[in-house]
């Protein structure tokens, strides 16, 4: 049974480790060259390296300059990455129904660097020295109130916050804005900007993360046998979605459809997944039943593959029962590293670009043979194939569970 109408993708605007656009972030990921690079920012922790975005990234264009300053880099990167995807998308923003159009942004954190740089402040020097835009940068719903504030968006604006499934999760719940009828137009995605110290001790003394300093740039290696964590990551990716027929009507041929959406939570521990993917199986068979596509239509899987030993071996044994044809895996996590809230959104992205160029990124550092070897994995270089339907995996602490399915055509 068909579930609610596919809606389209008619703009894409990226900002990620591998470069500030969607145009050269997609040539990255599919030269599968790791962005993975010693942070300063993280000098003289356990681990002191990351996928952080470049020096030339642009964050904050499209936002007033008389408003940017007060702006914290998570606002700034899904402000760009919105003005991009609007631009991408040819909306006009002066002519639209602005009453019509929202915005749903995940964000896992929130700007965690201002609340430990005013927490030291308040120790230190004491309350009178706390400023007053503490709140306003950090908060997590502050990237979809600053899009909207930007964009001059009245309709509803929103912040999903499923830790690491956030951006996927904004963009169900946009298709939702749609199918309903309440917005003719709707911007999601998701941004998060959590390279900080403090992130990064928790994330250690956890052991999530990669320890692998002897070999940067090979320390994002999803499904890999030598897989010891993730690298973490930053970044945002905003989709622009609209009802097939709406952009018809303006003439837009869509960049793919969003066909079908799942979720459901693993409620078995709170960070690690359910080891066989129950949870994450009944989002994947919710997604296909909602697209009205079978199993075997499904061409191709963006993992979420974060590259921790726990996390890709549930996720793949979930693929292999659940999708036992063999469609081919890719892992953009290999070369992005984790972007938490944004990875979702992504990964998304990187789903309609594949659809859209026919053509598999790599999974970076997988070298040889995989840990758990039944799946059909992309390595080394991309693959052209066609890929007509595919889906998008994205989980998060707590047992959230997201997964979209992505078609180059309208479902029959």
């Amino acid at each position: 049974m068909t579930g609610a109408p596919a809606v389209a993708v008619t703009g894409l605007g990226l900002i990620t480790p591998a470069g500030d656009g969607t145009r050269p972030t997609w040539e990255e990921v599919c030269r599968g060259r790791p962005a993975a690079a010693a942070d300063p920012r993280l000098s003289g922790l356990p681990v002191d390296f990351s996928c952080s975005l470049q020096e030339a990234t642009a964050l904050g264009r499209g936002a007033p300059a008389r408003s940017s300053w007060r702006m914290s880099p998570v606002v700034k990167a899904a402000v760009s990455a919105s003005h991009d995807a609007v631009v991408d998308a040819g909306l006009d923003t002066a002519s639209w129904d602005a009453t019509r159009v929202g915005v749903v942004v995940g964000c896992g954190i929130g700007d965690l660097t201002q609340w430990r740089i005013q927490a030291l402040r308040l120790v230190d020097k004491g309350p009178i020295s706390v400023s007053p835009l503490t709140m306003p940068m950090a908060l997590p719903n502050m990237p979809a109130g600053e899009v909207a504030l930007s964009l001059g968006i009245h309709g509803p604006s929103l912040a999903t916050a499923t830790a690491c499934a956030s951006g996927a999760s904004a963009l169900m719940t946009a298709r939702g804005l749609l199918t309903s009828g309440l917005c003719d137009i709707v911007l999601a995605g998701g941004a998060e900007m959590a390279v900080d110290p403090l992130t990064m001790a928790a994330f250690h003394r956890m052991g999530a993360l990669s320890t692998r300093s002897h070999d940067i740039s090979g320390a994002s290696r999803p499904f890999s046998p030598e897989r010891d964590g993730f690298v973490m990551s930053e970044g945002a990716a905003i989709l622009v979605l609209e009802r097939t027929r709406d952009a018809a009507a303006r003439g837009r041929r869509p960049r793919a459809y969003l066909a079908g959406c799942g979720a459901s939570t693993d409620a078995y521990h709170p960070t690690s997944p359910h080891p066989q993917g129950a949870g994450s199986e009944i989002a994947l068979c919710q997604a296909l039943r909602d697209a009205g596509l079978a199993p075997a239509d499904i061409d191709h899987v963006n993992a979420h593959a974060t590259s921790t030993p726990l996390g890709d071996a549930a996720e793949a044994a979930m693929i292999s029962r659940a999708l036992p044809h063999g469609p081919t895996v890719t892992a953009p996590k290999g070369v992005l590293g984790h972007a938490l809230g944004a990875a979702g959104a992504i990964e998304a992205a990187l789903t309609v670009l594949t659809i859209e160029h026919q053509l598999v990124p790599p999974t970076a550092n997988l070298d040889g043979a995989a840990a758990e070897g039944t799946l059909n994995h992309v390595t080394d270089k991309a693959r052209p194939q066609r890929v007509a339907a595919a889906i998008s995996n994205s989980f998060g602490f707590g047992g959230h569970n997201v997964v979209l399915a992505f078609t180059s055509d309208l479902p029959a």
